[in-house]
C-alpha cells in the first residue's frame, strides 16, 4: 500500500487546479502556471481544497503510479506557490561564476570560459563568484539544470576542487606518499 499515495494535498489558497477528463492537470498560483500529464487511470478528486489520488485496482503498475502521481500534484503546487531553488558552491583556484545578462558564464579551469543561455522558466542567480543559485517553479527542470552545471566540472575526491550542491559531502582520499 502506498503511504505516499494516501496522503491527501491540501489546496493553499490563490492557486487554482484544472483536471480534464484525461487528467491533464493544470496548476495556476502566484508565481506562474504548470500542467502535467498523469496516468488516465489514476482517481483524482478535489474536494473542500483538498485534492486525493485514488488507485483503481492493486495491480503492481497502479500501486507504483499511485505516489508517483500525488508527488508530480504535490510538486506542481509548491512549484506554484514558493518555487524550488538549488544551490551550488565552486571549489578550486580560479574557478569563477558570472552573470552576464541572461548567461552565465564559468571559468572553471578549461582553455575557454563556458556560457550557459539561461532556460525559459529558469533564473540563474550569482550572488558570489563561487555561488550559483538556479531558480524555478518546476522542480524537474530546476535540478536538471543545476546538475548540467556540476556536470562540467564534477568535484574530485583528491582535493575537492569542481562545482558541488550545496551541503554535498565530498568524499576525500588519501594521495600519494612521497619517498
Amino acid at each position: 500500500m502506498s503511504r505516499i499515495g494516501l496522503n491527501p494535498i491540501s489546496i493553499p489558497s490563490g492557486v487554482e487546479i484544472n483536471i480534464d477528463d484525461k487528467n491533464l492537470v493544470k496548476v495556476k498560483g502566484p508565481k506562474g502556471e504548470l500542467s502535467e500529464q498523469i496516468d488516465p487511470e489514476m482517481v483524482i478528486k478535489i474536494e473542500d481544497s483538498i485534492l486525493s489520488v485514488a488507485r483503481p485496482t492493486e495491480n503492481k503498475r497502479h500501486r507504483s503510479l499511485h505516489g508517483l502521481s500525488r508527488t508530480l500534484i504535490a510538486n506542481m503546487i509548491e512549484g506554484v506557490t514558493e518555487g524550488y531553488a538549488k544551490k551550488l558552491e565552486i571549489e578550486g583556484t580560479g574557478y569563477r561564476a558570472a552573470k552576464q545578462g541572461s548567461k552565465l558564464v564559468l571559468g572553471l579551469g578549461y582553455s575557454h570560459p563556458i556560457e550557459l543561455e539561461d532556460p525559459e522558466g529558469i533564473e540563474v542567480e550569482v550572488p558570489a563568484a563561487n555561488r550559483i543559485v538556479v531558480k524555478g517553479i518546476n522542480k524537474q527542470q530546476v535540478g536538471n539544470y543545476a546538475s548540467i552545471i556540476r556536470g562540467y566540472r564534477k568535484p574530485e575526491p583528491y582535493k575537492g576542487k569542481g562545482v558541488k550542491y550545496e551541503g554535498e559531502v565530498i568524499r576525500r582520499k588519501v594521495g600519494k606518499t612521497g619517498k
